[in-house]
């Protein structure tokens, strides 16, 4: 992050704009909008400036810029049609700690004038960090289409009631959960339909009628992650992921699905790797039991989906017996994920009618699989966790009849940037997973479908090129 996002106060704190032209008249009207008393100082100035300066929005000093213009101002935005004017500036504001954006020199700036979208009091940021500010304009342009005008009046009522609200439910956690509620409710429909003063009855209503006790259970949300892609994530999932208080993830879970909970949320590590457990799972089913008991929302997330291959069934068992309210969302599975982002249909009406998933997971050394029905025609199959039993399910899978040229697929970080696709035949599998060191996470897909992958792969092509 080249910036942190701040919102700045600028209320009657004087600022200071050097430029007299069109680009310095856009900056004084943001800072008027702010609420800051505007001086611009240049020796001659554009129409659009001069109109700011007739209405009386901006004071106009008449001269060129010096230096000791600047101590007596909060802020400075250079804007002139001269570096060297403009460098001045920086140098001087700089000189006395003033902050300082120069417009158009990301490399001259404190700070960022980022595109604005308004709706007061809610305001929206969007910034380049200085790269591209027609990209940041465009990117406001989408959001003016999914945040209506509407949203700042929800936004005023909500603030309105901040302090009754406060105190009714006397704990920061009930307060947040209210709000929530309401926000995801009916009062937040009402508003956006236009019905201010129905939706002020309803949160009047659900204020008096609202038991703090109900605000204070708590309840464990068991989320399927997805196979890595953040985009991937279900709009359920990632809401849920907005609300939880503590968050369980393993291995499975990439930085930039974890990246997407929220922010005030403690984060715990309790994944699984091959003869290794950073937390048994016994454990886990009582750590989550424990922090829902505690009144938080607890968020279990699990890489791909939580009841294929995830032991989200135990899990919420343990919930379950305990009466401990949950919800579980799926996820899109590795074998879907992966299959899909390699170019490998699942099944396919000339090769394949039938979709077999398998844990290849060995258990002292071996794999216990029912072999024969595993090999059938027009079949494919998906093998999870299968990176430690290359060798053994190869072997096996011949011995009970599968052809040795059978063609195999092992998709590496499937649905990420860096994802690898190697392709093989079942004879060949073991010698090229030597070859190529796969590391987890890593899909075996197993079926004449995975000739389809040269002709449909579509993604990261261009980096493989």
């Amino acid at each position: 992050m080249d910036y942190l996002p701040l919102f700045v106060d600028l209320k009657n704190k004087s600022c200071l704009v050097v430029g007299g032209g069109d680009i310095a008249a856009r900056k004084a009207g943001l800072l008027i909008r702010a609420g800051a008393i505007v001086t611009i100082v240049a020796p001659e100035v554009s129409e659009s400036s001069k109109s700011l300066i007739d209405d009386g929005l901006v004071n106009w000093l008449g001269a060129y810029f010096s230096d000791d213009i600047v101590m007596s101002f909060s802020l400075v935005i250079a804007a002139t049609d001269s570096d060297e004017v403009n460098r001045q500036v920086y140098h001087y504001a700089k000189t006395h700690h003033v902050l300082v954006n120069v417009a158009d020199e990301p490399e001259l700036c404190d700070f960022i004038l980022p595109s604005i979208l308004d709706r007061s009091p809610i305001v929206v940021a969007v910034s380049s960090g200085g790269k591209s500010p027609i990209l940041a304009r465009q990117l406001r342009a989408r959001l003016e289409t999914l945040i209506p005008k509407s949203y700042g009046n929800l936004a005023s009522l909500v603030g309105g009631y901040r302090g009754v609200v406060k105190a009714k439910f006397s704990t920061l956690a009930m307060r947040r959960r209210f709000w929530e509620s309401i926000l995801q409710g009916p009062v937040a429909e009402h508003v956006l339909a236009g019905r201010d003063s129905l939706a002020e009855s309803v949160l009047n209503t659900a204020i008096e009628n609202t038991d703090p006790n109900s605000l204070d259970t708590g309840e464990v949300y068991l989320v399927g992650a997805g196979p890595g892609d953040p985009e991937l994530l279900t709009f359920k999932a990632l809401r849920l992921m907005q609300q939880a208080d503590i968050v369980f993830y393993d291995r499975l879970v990439s930085k930039e699905v974890l990246d997407l909970v929220r922010k005030e949320a403690d984060q715990v590590y309790v994944g699984k790797q091959r003869a290794w457990h950073s937390v048994r799972q016994e454990e886990i089913n009582q750590l989550l039991l424990e922090q829902a008991k505690k009144g938080k929302r607890v968020l279990r997330l699990k890489g791909g989906d939580p009841f294929i291959f995830g032991r989200g069934g135990e899990e919420i068992a343990t919930l379950a017996a305990e009466k401990i309210p949950f919800q579980v969302v799926p996820g899109i599975t590795a074998a879907s994920g992966c299959a899909s982002y390699a170019g490998i249909p699942l099944t396919h009406r000339d090769y394949s009618q039938s979709c077999v998933f398998v844990t290849g997971q060995l258990k002292e050394g071996d794999l216990d699989l029912n072999w024969p029905a595993l090999v059938q025609a027009h079949q494919t199959v998906v093998v999870y966790m299968g990176l430690g039993g290359l060798a053994v399910l190869s072997e096996r899978l011949q011995e009970h009849g599968m052809a040795a040229d059978m063609p195999v697929a092992l998709v590496q970080q499937g649905t990420m940037e860096h994802q690898e696709v190697w392709v093989s035949t079942i004879a060949d599998l073991p010698a090229v997973a030597e070859r190529e060191q796969p590391v987890a996470p890593t899909m075996v897909i197993i079926g004449e479908v995975v000739k389809l992958h040269d002709s449909l792969m579509w993604f990261n092509v261009e980096n493989k090129s």
